[in-house]
């Protein structure tokens, strides 16, 4: 049985703190008007064509700007296919560490509690930092709209709503944006070098208000990984 699209989980509580902050300006619409209603066969291509063709190794550096502060870092993550994520964090000089494992939406553990989604407060939000789409699941209501230079969707529930934009061109560029309810949880941006190796990923909060930036500085692909990648550290 397919999964249900889900905001989080990594924490409910992080972005709903999120939401019911002071109001902050809004960004504009990140889809045009006119979607009509779709299958999930219709985006079920897009959605491949963002999908690692295997073993991925990133690594990067990540600067979070908030209204009255900063910090920032180095991180590695461990993507094997379909859809599990290793991801290590340290802050500058190497304080502060945190450590995830994601499979699909869901966050199977953390170290530390909380580590991860001081930075992104949605599982999805953070695939799409990486170039990659989700797949709809169980949804309420699918849309999308195919134009010349690029192709837009949305994935809708009852309480939160997923958009895409992925370009046509050679960047590609993928935007998404969540929202839950009338609040705008986040919005992505991320593109990829001539290589076609991930360049930059930023992440805007504007209920924070706060800009997460994620620039990529070595790609690899290697043939495995070790079992005890998917453990947490300690174990």
């Amino acid at each position: 049985m397919p999964q249900a699209f889900r905001v989080d989980r990594l924490k409910r509580p992080a972005y709903l703190a999120l939401c019911v902050m002071a109001c902050r300006p809004t960004l504009p619409p990140l889809l045009p008007a006119g979607l009509e209603a779709a299958e999930p066969g219709q985006v079920a291509p897009w959605v491949a064509s963002t999908q690692p063709d295997g073993r991925v190794l990133l690594r990067f550096t990540w600067l979070l700007r908030e209204e009255k502060a900063s910090k920032g870092g180095r991180g590695v993550v461990r993507f094997a296919p379909p859809d599990t994520i290793r991801l290590d964090i340290q802050g500058s000089l190497g304080i502060g560490r945190g450590s995830a494992l994601l499979i699909g939406d869901s966050a199977r553990w953390m170290k530390p509690d909380g580590s991860i989604e001081d930075l992104v407060p949605a599982v999805p939000l953070f695939w799409a930092m990486l170039g990659i789409a989700r797949p709809p699941g169980v949804v309420a209501g699918l849309s999308a709209l195919e134009l010349q230079d690029r192709v837009v969707w949305r994935y809708a529930t009852e309480q939160d709503t997923l958009d895409y934009l992925l370009g046509r061109s050679g960047s590609g560029e993928l935007q998404a944006e969540m929202r839950s309810g009338a609040k705008t949880v986040g919005r992505t941006r991320f593109t990829r070098r001539e290589t076609g190796d991930p360049a930059r990923a930023t992440l805007t909060m504007p209920s924070g208000p706060a800009k997460l930036e994620i620039k990529f500085y070595a790609t690899q692909h290697p043939d495995s990984f070790a079992s005890e990648t998917w453990a947490p550290p300690g174990d």
